[in-house]
């Protein structure tokens, strides 16, 4: 197998900071979901997210004096990247939550590196190394373990189990798909926060009327719990971190970029150490470890995306 140019130094330094930042915020979100179920259902609380997301995307390309105007096959273009990504994915997501714990769809969404390296390899031609693969077969034994100590912790009936693993890999392909269609070359020819702010109103949209069809009329929870945790995830998890997450997978690729979300199953069973009382059994720290040194070793290795020609 063929493989492309290492990341050099400057930009191993412009996305070591990125990538730590989305896989934190990331790694909380599970908790702040749970903040969202209540009297507002699923649906209207991912309508939710993503119309105060897109507001937020919309004064950044403002302040950053980016075009908001965009062509016909733009919209065309945010509106698919919405539906993926801000549709299914979320509406998946969240659903899938009530039927199985927050960390066990943490783990599952760690099959966005294969998938991604996969799909950035058949639509995108990016390239992948041996070391790359070792170093994400290393990462990928370590989330099966984390696989295995959530699963034994579910207490719920097998159906319902079945039920929340199902919506969740309905949700981490489209999300796949979402990662690998936001870093063509047709979408890189949008800046990303306008691509994001049409992307999310789209999403939000879309929602709506899901959400209207599934449960009828806009539900409002003035809990603070509810519009704290909305904000959050709303503004620092999806404007903040898509922005950054996006920009990672132009810059280093699908495969590597892909690898916050290996991290985030052992950030979020931190924060739920923090918050939750959870307790490592001695499979979970193994797999974490692994995750960690299965990580250094591919992101040592040479990079998944193209090299960029010289003129």
């Amino acid at each position: 197998m063929s493989a492309a140019a290492p990341l050099d130094a400057a930009t191993k330094g412009r996305v070591l900071i990125p990538f730590a930042l989305v896989t934190m915020i990331w790694g909380s979100t599970w908790l702040a979901i749970h903040s969202q179920f209540g009297p507002v259902s699923t649906e209207w609380s991912v309508s939710y997210r993503f119309a105060v997301g897109a507001i937020s995307m919309f004064v950044v390309a403002f302040a950053m004096k980016l075009p908001l105007r965009v062509r016909l096959s733009d919209h065309v273009l945010a509106a698919a990247l919405g539906l993926v990504i801000f549709v299914i994915n979320y509406n998946c997501v969240y659903a899938s939550e009530q039927h199985i714990t927050s960390g066990l769809v943490a783990v599952i969404f760690s099959l966005l590196v294969p998938l991604n390296a996969i799909l950035a390899r058949v639509f995108l031609k990016q390239e992948l190394s041996r070391p790359f693969l070792m170093g994400s077969g290393v990462a990928m034994l370590g989330v099966v373990l984390l696989f295995l100590h959530e699963w034994r912790a579910v207490d719920r009936d097998p159906h319902e189990v079945t039920l929340g693993i199902g919506l969740a890999l309905i949700a981490v392909t489209f999300a796949s798909f979402g990662n690998v269609f936001q870093g063509s070359p047709r979408a890189r020819q949008v800046p990303m926060a306008t691509l994001l702010a049409w992307a999310m109103g789209w999403g939000a949209l879309l929602d709506a009327i899901i959400a209207w069809v599934r449960t009828g009329p806009p539900m409002l929870d003035f809990r603070l719990s509810y519009i704290a945790g909305l904000l959050y995830l709303g503004v620092i998890a999806s404007a903040v971190a898509f922005t950054l997450y996006f920009n990672l997978i132009r810059r280093i690729g699908a495969a590597r970029g892909g690898y916050v979300n290996v991290l985030i199953p052992v950030i979020a069973m931190g924060f739920s150490t923090m918050f939750e009382s959870y307790r490592w059994s001695v499979e979970a720290m193994l797999g974490g470890l692994l995750v960690i040194v299965g990580l250094m070793i591919a992101m040592r290795a040479r990079g998944d995306a193209p090299v960029p020609k010289k003129a």
